[in-house]
């Protein structure tokens, strides 16, 4: 009656006076696969296999109707025509792609359905294979330990429109049966039974075998978009079995009624799932392209660089004069850091000329369709002027937002920003921010949203006052209409985890916290660290990633810092400061083998008590009104 169930078991002889869960299946959403009881039919998602399959014609239909003793056929008719095996021998001749003989013989007895499906299946394994590295373990960190223990809760999957799945997630949620192996049990081969998804944690699943009902001794951890986790119905076109967990397997005389009964109105993945996953998992960038990258050592200029390795759709990226390939800088695909090969002569930006005349064999530019688009500005009416003042993000200490001059207005929107009272006399540190980047603000952003503003290096009237500050250095504010007020729904609350790239150390992805929301930007906190190594990110940050990315990606992840390391980054921070380095890397983490060393000169910042953080799309209150 259940195609993929399969009787064998240490011990079914036994019986049970329990009898099957009434418990109802509560209603999911409706964009996912149902499976369905139509009358006495047990349908699988795949529309096309169910309780019995027709090894002549394909039909589906209940078992026990079926034609002869071994329920192989649907009807008399069908049991004759496949008796000849002329027609089935010829179809799979020419599915083999060989054409049909008199000499053709069936050599399985597999539905054809079931047949191609395995088939389909097999290719779709062999390509994940080669496309999607093997996972990266952590020693020592289990995000699902970690969860369980702190009842933490993470951001889903579809706040982040860039990471794999990000735009066709669906309605993946508690409930959702899926087919996964079955690990309590003492077979010799491998088996499948049928789980629901009592958890969700970013791509991670808190899994549960059916039939354990409010039973979470057997629960386990399982990342939804890895090979080990299929549609219900998978097993019966694969031909896999379905064999119950030990633990329970004489709870219920009947597993197959037991199925079907609680299967039945449930929700499952989509039959297409791991195809999108493979499809999603596929990057445009590709080993030896070219492109041009902020210099880490001179934040005001570009360099090329050749893109080294891909892994999830971040780059590492060579410097194009280092020979040792050592001076390396990491970014996403979709980062504001990097763009094609003549970018920054088309809008005056500073660039370093590379000594080599000529491309390395084998290295060619990447085309400018791959790159992030930026939106269209209109420059012609009122716009930014040199010496403008606004608030931005410091870009070497990003847990700081900063009073900030326009120090050049370059051509597409793109602006040259320098921090009022650290700037180099070359400036050499000047960053280039768009006109629509959300890392810029008016003068008043801070004090509205109740966020402590960094004042000038050196100034010594505090409170820091804009007005007073305009005045003093006989300058205008930013005029408020020209910054990007646009707030998506981003789908973000305080305290949800993530993976998180440490910006000032762009090689790493840590464990990481959204500690406020202000509008559409994020403040984040990697666990285990001071507040001081907090950062400022947008929340469409290609630099965020749900629960899972990197064991998915195969990218190292960075767990919170041991106590021990907490503690003498803290004692670290008291003892010794060091001066702002002007190389795209500041105050940093210790990785899983060291303390980093060197922390940012600054003060410690902290939020001014009684703030109300803003997660409405709202931006009526985003600016306040500037003091002439």
């Amino acid at each position: 009656m259940f195609d993929g169930y399969d009787s064998c078991s240490e011990d079914t002889s036994s019986s049970s006076s329990s009898e099957e869960s009434e418990e109802e299946v509560a209603p999911l959403p409706s964009s996912l696969p149902i499976i369905k009881n139509n009358g006495q039919v047990y349908t699988y998602p795949d529309g096309k296999s169910g309780m019995a399959t027709c090894e002549m014609c394909g039909m589906v239909g209940v078992r026990d109707a079926f034609y002869s003793k071994t329920k192989r056929f649907c009807s008399v008719s069908c049991s004759r025509s496949y008796s000849s095996n002329s027609k089935k021998a010829s179809i799979l001749a020419r599915l083999q792609g060989k054409p049909p003989t008199k000499k053709a013989k069936v050599l399985q007895k597999q539905p054809l359905v079931a047949k191609l499906a395995a088939y389909a299946q097999y290719q779709a394994t062999l390509q994940n294979q080669a496309k999607t590295k093997a996972a990266v373990p952590v020693e020592g960190f289990s995000w699902g330990n970690y969860i369980n223990s702190n009842s933490f809760t993470a951001a889903p999957v579809t706040c982040f429109k860039h990471a794999p799945m990000g735009t066709c997630w669906g309605d993946i949620a508690e409930g959702v049966r899926v087919e996964v192996p079955n690990t309590d049990c003492s077979l010799p081969t491998k088996v499948f039974w049928i789980a629901g998804i009592v958890k969700l944690a970013g791509y991670n699943a808190l899994l549960r075998y059916e039939g354990f009902e409010n039973d979470s001794s057997l629960d386990f951890w399982c990342n939804v978009c890895g090979s080990d986790i299929h549609p219900v119905g998978w097993c019966a076109t694969s031909g896999k079995p379905l064999v119950p967990p030990r633990t329970i397997q004489h709870k219920y005389t009947n597993w197959k009624a037991f199925l079907v009964k609680r299967l039945t109105g449930a929700k499952t993945l989509p039959p297409d799932f791991s195809q999108k996953v493979s499809e999603s998992m596929q990057y445009p960038f590709k080993t030896s392209m070219r492109v041009e990258v902020v210099d880490k050592t001179h934040l005001c200029r570009t360099r090329v660089a050749v893109v080294e390795s891909v892994i999830g759709g971040r780059l590492r990226l060579v410097y194009e004069e280092s020979e040792d390939k050592t001076d390396d800088f990491w970014c996403h695909m979709y980062s504001p850091l990097i763009h094609h090969i003549g970018w920054s002569r088309s809008i005056g930006h500073r660039f370093k000329r590379s000594d080599i005349t000529k491309k390395q064999d084998g290295h060619f530019d990447a085309p400018p369709h791959l790159f992030m688009k930026v939106k269209e500005v209109d420059a012609a009416g009122e716009w930014f002027k040199e010496g403008m003042k606004l608030e931005a993000i410091d870009p070497l200490n990003l847990s700081a937002i900063c009073v900030a001059t326009i120090r050049k207005v370059l051509a597409d929107g793109y602006l040259m920003i320098g921090i009022d009272g650290s700037e180099a006399a070359d400036g050499s540190d000047w960053f280039c921010y768009h006109a629509t980047s959300p890392s810029i603000f008016p003068v008043g952003f801070c004090e509205i949203n109740m966020i402590e503003l960094t004042p000038p290096r050196g100034y010594a009237k505090l409170p820091f006052k804009w007005f007073d500050y305009l005045r003093e250095t006989d300058s205008i504010a930013a005029p408020v209409k020209l910054f990007n007020k646009e707030v998506p729904n981003h789908g973000f609350h305080v305290g949800m985890k993530l993976e998180a790239v440490d910006l000032m150390e762009p090689r790493l992805v840590c464990v990481a916290t959204v500690t406020r929301i202000i509008h559409r930007l994020l403040r984040i906190h990697f666990d285990g660290w001071e507040d001081e190594y907090d950062q400022w990110v947008d929340c469409e940050s290609p630099d965020l990633y749900p629960v899972g990315w990197c064991q998915l990606t195969g990218y190292q992840l960075q767990p919170p810092a041991p106590q021990s390391s907490r503690d003498s980054q803290s004692s670290s921070s008291k003892q010794k400061k060091k001066a702002k380095s002007q190389q795209y890397k500041g105050h940093k983490k210790m990785t899983s083998l060291q303390l980093k060393e060197e922390l940012l000169d600054g003060e410690e910042y902290s939020f001014l008590q009684g703030a109300s953080d803003q997660e409405s799309n709202g931006s009526a209150s985003y600016y306040i009104k500037q003091e002439p």
